[in-house]
């Protein structure tokens, strides 16, 4: 039986969800009632669940007449006083009437007790405080009345049962409804319907539904915030409301321009919320079941009501209700397609691509059947539909925000019952254009002529902005991102210009395989395959997800059939999915990566444009009477690329090649990359990242950009690969490694190398250090440091490990003390070796250490596991 509280899925996340002490909790209340609850049957047998009925509500809670609902309310009014010829009254889902600033809704007795998707947004904010379009909260509500009442309640599914069943009394017991407000019957209205005042519900502060810890505010003002407008539809009612929150002078803040603050600065904030209320299907969807080998995003719950001794986490997809018009058809137009708005703030010239972007993923549908599934659709203006609004929770809409965040993303929100997605939001930073020329100007201008000297045409960025819509599109039609993808292509592949034409240089829109930085200009990729595009693994994945599959009536009908399309993947690597539980293990699971099924390869080749992309810096940005902003960020992207590139060598180093594997499949889930392929990357690391990068270091752009930097620039990019390197479940892994196979690349060896790159000079006949060298080696040292002594240290075998590496190094360094050829080279060994005791001191020096650098303390945008958002920006400060 699906069911879990509302979730909305982000492109920039898809984290999984740790609901262990949730369930705890679920099944200790669940141990209880069922103790107090006497059943009136033993031998309920479980069904394999389909779609649920809605949630059962406490009696009486509408129909019959008054007497039966304990109603003898006397000093109710009659309709007519009430709703008097001044009301402004609208008919739909309920009966709207607007009297003055006073808000009711005559709800019918038919409409009591079914459930609502409730959606919250920001339709008007002030600077800072986020976006129009952005979610505030997604839940089920149900109207209900007992007597002369009527109760708005927030429905859970996350913990079910079959009402058929006795455990589902129990179940009902430790999941009861919140009530989030109470209103009075103030009149009757025909065929038994209620009228009730709603006004506080919007112009009022109601604490599920507010926007305070969105702003971090500390009050609200009621006299300062209102019922703007109200309409209601035949399934939905849209309410506009303005509510004034304040914060006062002693509670700080830190609110911006851009929209990542942390909470309105002090002062007031007047913020225009729009509330959707939708009815759910009243035939739910058949869900189907979620099957980690594929990437969908999916609800989840406890099913108390299974047949198996214990209470299993079952899980749906997320994905839209596609019906065939003819179902004896191969391929059939769908009953209802999948729409998405365009908004009427998109830039005129990006409209055709905004649309290209939504219908790429046609091609897709037709894989799983259906013809025109998915369409865009221009928004009406206000003479065409007055009443059209963005924030209308029955379209789904491609929003472009006035935003100089550099970002996008896709999220959805769908039936709990189900998976079914009802409906999605894409949100389009105005400057994502920047990351994306950016990125593109650093991957592959060497690559596109039209790329040489900025800005990008018009044609270009039209067709960056597609890509980027495609990828959100993609979320919200229920995929997550697959960073599995990229390295399952060969790296000649990916310089082959046939395959790339048919497959794309990744097989999937949804990783994070940007452009094509593999490709060297001889190969002759044309231009237009330099971007991803919908690749063979949407198409499986949507076949999967998508596909109709015949006399299927609950969803473990469907199971063998599934079980059966996702095998496929044996003989079709490309079809492959990220592999649960790898948590960051396998280097071909890599974000901002191309070609990563053979890493040192992909980045020596990715190196090579980056050298040619310094040639072209300079020309590109140079603009008759302009500053030298934008070779500034440029210079600073393209040390953000070139770290990336690094560190998908060090992801090698204890890394586990992995695949999602079922039960009944041969091998196992994780494999230890060999010993040979980690010693390669390290000594690959010593060589081109460890040894001064000296095609950065270019005098005629450095000093146009700043008068000094250089050497933070270049010390700050190694840092961050020699940090990664020596991540301490890296360390951890390899322990583990050389424990169970002698042949494994071990902790030592891995210790060894790096010191040996690092401090190669020591072993030199005549000792001479550049500034470039020491800044690194301090860095080195730093590093160990803060493992051995930082607020996180243990005695353990990485700190062994490192202590007797300072120890050697100690001894390496007191000879070449003897060699030093110059006075700075002399004292810089002199203070290595006193910064070496120090920190062997590690009980003056533990409580002193702290670093932004320690794992952990934030995320890091050049780790290239972390999944920041979809678009993350990262490049290399002085």
């Amino acid at each position: 039986m699906p069911g879990t509280r509302l979730v909305s899925t982000w492109g920039e996340q898809e984290a999984t969800e740790d609901r262990m002490s949730v369930m705890s909790q679920h099944l200790i209340y669940i141990v209880i009632a069922t103790l107090l609850v006497v059943t009136g049957t033993d031998d309920a047998t479980a069904q394999a669940p389909g779609p649920p009925a809605p949630r059962a509500q406490e009696a009486p809670a509408g129909g019959g007449d008054d007497a039966e609902n304990g109603d003898d309310n006397d000093d109710r009014q009659p309709y007519d006083e009430l709703i008097t010829d001044e009301a402004i009254s609208d008919e739909g889902v309920f009966t709207v009437h607007r009297i003055d600033e006073d808000v009711y809704y005559e709800i019918p007795e038919s409409e009591l007790g079914r459930e609502f998707l409730w959606v919250a947004r920001i339709a008007r904010t002030v600077v800072g405080q986020g976006y129009g379009g952005e979610r505030l909260d997604t839940r089920v509500v149900r109207w209900e009345r007992r007597g002369d009442r009527v109760f708005l309640r927030n429905v859970s599914y996350e913990v079910v049962a079959d009402n058929g069943l006795p455990i589902a009394r129990a179940v009902e017991a430790a999941n009861n409804d919140t009530i989030l407000m109470a209103f009075d019957v103030e009149a009757r209205g025909e065929d038994g319907a209620v009228v009730i005042d709603v006004t506080p519900l919007f112009a009022t502060e109601v604490t599920e539904l507010s926007a305070r810890t969105r702003l971090q505010a500390r009050g609200f003002d009621e006299r300062r915030s209102y019922v703007d407008r109200v309409l209601t539809f035949p399934e939905n009612i849209e309410v506009r409301a303005v509510h004034t929150y304040t914060r006062p002078p002693d509670a700080g803040g830190t609110g911006g321009a851009r929209g990542n603050q942390r909470g309105m600065p002090p002062g007031s904030a007047t913020l225009e919320l729009a509330y959707s209320m939708v009815k759910l299907p009243e035939d739910p969807m058949l869900p189907r079941l979620y099957d980690d080998r594929v990437g969908f995003f999916s609800v989840s719950q406890t099913d108390f009501g299974v047949d198996e001794h214990r209470a299993p986490d079952r899980r749906y997809i997320t994905r839209w209700r596609l019906e065939k018009q003819d179902p004896e058809a191969e391929v059939s137009d769908p009953v209802r397609p999948i729409e998405y708005w365009i908004d009427p703030a998109t830039p005129t010239q990006w409209v055709p691509f905004v649309r290209q972007g939504i219908e790429d993923w046609q091609v897709a549908f037709e894989a799983a059947g259906f013809s025109n599934a998915i369409v865009a659709r221009d928004a009406p203006s206000p003479e065409e539909d007055q009443d059209w609004s963005p924030e209308d929770a029955r379209y789904s809409v491609i929003r472009w925000l006035p935003s100089d965040t550099e970002n996008a993303f896709g999220p959805h929100v769908h039936d709990p019952r189900t998976g079914e997605i009802l409906e999605a939001d894409i949100q389009l930073h105005h400057n994502v254009q920047n990351l994306l020329r950016d990125w593109y100007f650093v991957q592959v201008g060497p690559l596109d002529p039209r790329a040489a000297r900025l800005p990008l045409p018009d044609e270009l960025m039209g067709r960056l902005i597609q890509f980027v819509v495609a990828h959100e599109v993609g979320h919200t039609l229920g995929f997550q991102h697959n960073m599995k993808a990229s390295s399952t292509y060969p790296v000649d592949r990916v310089r082959d210009p046939a395959w790339v034409r048919t497959m794309g240089h990744t097989p999937t829109l949804m990783d994070y395989a940007r452009f094509n930085y593999v490709a060297q200009p001889e190969d002759g990729i044309p231009v237009e395959d330099l971007v991803p595009k919908i690749g063979p693994y949407d198409i499986w994945a949507t076949r999967w997800g998508y596909m109709p599959i015949s006399g299927a009536a609950v969803p473990d009908d469907e199971v063998e059939t599934l079980n059966a399309w996702a095998l496929e993947q044996d003989d079709t690597p490309w079809y492959r999915f990220s592999t649960a539980g790898s948590g960051g293990t396998d280097p071909g699971e890599l974000t901002e990566a191309v070609g990563d099924a053979n890493a040192v390869e992909a980045t020596r080749l990715g190196v090579q444009n980056l050298e040619r992309v310094m040639d072209l810096l300079l020309e590109a940005t140079t603009y008759p009477g302009e500053n030298w902003d934008d070779l500034e960020e440029l210079y600073g992207r393209l040390l953000g690329q070139w770290v990336r590139e690094m560190n998908h060598v060090g992801a090698l180093v204890g890394g586990f090649n992995s695949r999602q594997l079922h039960g009944g499949a041969d091998g196992v889930r994780f494999m230890p990359v060999s010993g040979d392929t980690q010693r390669n990357a390290v000594a690959f690391l010593v060589d081109n990242a460890f040894e001064t990068p000296t095609f950065l270091i270019r005098p005629e752009i450095l000093r146009r950009i700043e008068p000094s930097g250089v050497l933070a620039r270049i010390r700050n990019s190694q840092r961050s690969v020699l940090n990664f390197l020596l991540n301490d479940s890296r360390f951890t892994r390899l322990v583990e490694q050389r424990t169970l196979d002698d042949t494994a690349y071990g902790p030592g060896e891995f210790l060894n190398d790096l010191r040996q790159g690092i401090w190669a000079e020591l072993d030199a006949p005549s000792v001479s250090t550049d500034a470039f060298r020491r800044n690194l080696q301090r860095v080195y040292l730093d590093l160990v440091g803060l493992r051995l002594n930082g607020e996180d240290a243990q005695w353990d075998d990485l700190g062994a490990f490192l202590r007797g590496q300072l120890r050697t190094l100690d001894g390496g360094v007191a000879s070449a003390q003897e060699r030093a050829v110059d006075d700075v080279t002399r004292y810089h060994l002199a203070d290595v070796r006193d910064q070496i005791a120090a920190l062997l001191d590690s009980e003056d020096r533990r409580a002193d250490l702290v670093s932004d650098a320690a794992d952990g303390l934030a995320p890091d945008p050049f780790n290239p596991y972390t999944v920041l958002g979809c678009w993350v920006d990262a490049r290399i400060e002085p």
